[in-house]
């Protein structure tokens, strides 16, 4: 994520990105106006062009923007979106190719009345679009014993046309910090609030590399094979004396800048490594796989499904997700749709792993937490609960130019659960990153896990 460190795929485009090619039409019939079932949003496709409307009951806001790059397909910033019709020409589908899932449409004959005026930029109504974002789309009120209707009597009163714009961006900060949150943001340009779950500290490059350096020095210090892949956002060792592998994964993207860092080309940089470490051979001597996600600042979900599925011989359902979808009912959804892990056409490891998580395992990160709990096989989840976000991030333009951030989805177990707000419990307890395991150069997770997968 371009804000925080903290982040889910985020379905957002740049305005304006130049096309690699440019298509004459889109796919038949895809042309038209289209209101997405749950994500509050209409999007307008003709000409080569997608642009997208953000609603809400008392807005309408021009969203991103992306030219097409062939039949149904659109593409900015390294993103692919792409357009199929469905059952009727009235329903079609909208997916991304880092994410995972597809958006429902229904067409629509006109753009809703609030899109054919101008939305005013006064303090007031930012405030008023800020807060109504949030209420029609955030499904964790509850949850986390927030009464949103209380902070909007607390501070509406507070904004008036003369409030700055540094005053609105506290406000809005102030609204949004008891969420706790790590896909909840504010920004304004440079500025930005967010924040995650007490007692946890969230991933940054600083923590990354300190981290690494810990490990490459301790863990992995007699390793006879250790390679760093993907501009060092995975790293992979053999351990001494038989021992299982380890697999260190610090985010799902960031592997390349080719192709303006696309998912292909991330998808290209995984592969290469998952070739690379998944010879038939080690596939065959390894007692166990460690796969460290401890501090892992989210990306791409389909690519955490992808490695899933170099992990298992039999297909199985991954999660199941949905949106929130109805303004004024945060209990309703869209349908949940199941996510599954289908065994790759390439080398595969299907023995034992364990799966080492903790607070600064964030969105992407537990999204492929999640998608392990239910693989065929031994896996075991050792260390702390992770993060407790999971949805793709919303972005919410207020008309004063500052930028919402915000979660709309959810991640179902097959049970129907959510670890929303509470993160993925490990099974097995172990202390992460401590300041007393630096102090005493310990590393009682990773100790575990080695413990546990050696013959």
């Amino acid at each position: 994520m371009r804000i925080v460190t903290a982040t889910a795929v985020i379905l957002t485009l740049a305005a304006g990105a130049a096309p690699t090619a440019v298509a004459d039409a889109g796919e038949p019939g895809t042309d038209g106006l289209w209101r997405m079932d749950g994500y509050g949003t209409v999007l307008a496709l003709g000409h080569g062009v997608y642009q997208e409307y953000q609603t809400t009951a008392v807005s309408c806001l021009k969203g991103d923007s992306a030219r097409q790059t062939g039949p149904g397909t659109y593409t900015a910033d390294g993103t692919v979106l792409t357009v199929r019709l469905g059952r009727d020409r009235d329903h079609a589908q909208l997916s991304a190719d880092s994410s995972v899932g597809h958006r429902q449409l229904r067409r629509i004959g006109a753009l809703p009345e609030e899109c054919t005026r101008r939305t005013p930029t006064d303090p007031r109504t930012a405030f008023d679009v800020f807060w109504q974002s949030f209420e029609e789309n955030y499904p964790f009120f509850a949850a986390k014993g927030i009464d949103w209707h209380a902070v909007r009597d607390r501070y509406r009163s507070l904004v008036h046309k003369d409030t700055t714009r540094s005053e609105l961006f506290d406000v809005f900060s102030r609204m949004v910090a008891p969420l706790h949150d790590a896909h909840v943001a504010v920004q304004d340009g440079k500025r930005v609030f967010a924040q995650g779950r007490p007692g946890t500290e969230m991933p940054s490059d600083t923590l990354d590399a300190r981290v690494k350096k810990f490990i490459v020095g301790r863990d992995l210090k007699d390793a006879p094979y250790r390679r760093d892949f993907a501009a060092g956002r995975i790293t992979y060792a053999d351990l001494p004396d038989g021992g299982p592998g380890y697999l260190r994964i610090s985010g799902f993207g960031g592997y390349t800048t080719a192709d303006r860092g696309s998912y292909a080309a991330n998808l290209a940089e995984l592969d290469k490594a998952l070739d690379t470490v998944l010879t038939a051979d080690r596939s065959r001597r390894l007692p166990g796989l460690i796969i460290d996600l401890r501090i892992n600042g989210g990306g791409s979900d389909a690519l955490g499904i992808h490695i899933a599925e170099r992990l298992t011989d039999r297909p199985y359902i991954a999660y199941a997700k949905r949106a929130r979808n109805d303004p004024a009912d945060p209990t309703r959804h869209t349908r949940p749709e199941p996510v599954p892990v289908v065994p790759a056409h390439a080398p595969r490891y299907t023995g034992p792993v364990a799966v080492l998580t903790g607070g600064s395992t964030v969105s992407a990160g537990e999204t492929f937490t999640q998608a392990l709990i239910d693989r065929p096989g031994r896996t075991v989840r050792i260390g702390q609960a992770t993060q407790g976000v999971f949805s793709d991030v919303m972005t919410r333009k207020l008309p004063d130019g500052m930028t919402a951030w915000l979660p709309n989805e959810e991640f179902l177990t097959r049970t129907g659960h959510t670890f929303d707000g509470t993160g993925i419990p490990p099974q097995i307890t172990e202390p992460v990153f401590t300041k007393e395991e630096f102090t005493n150069n310990r590393d009682s997770a990773f100790n575990r896990a080695v413990t546990l997968l050696r013959p």
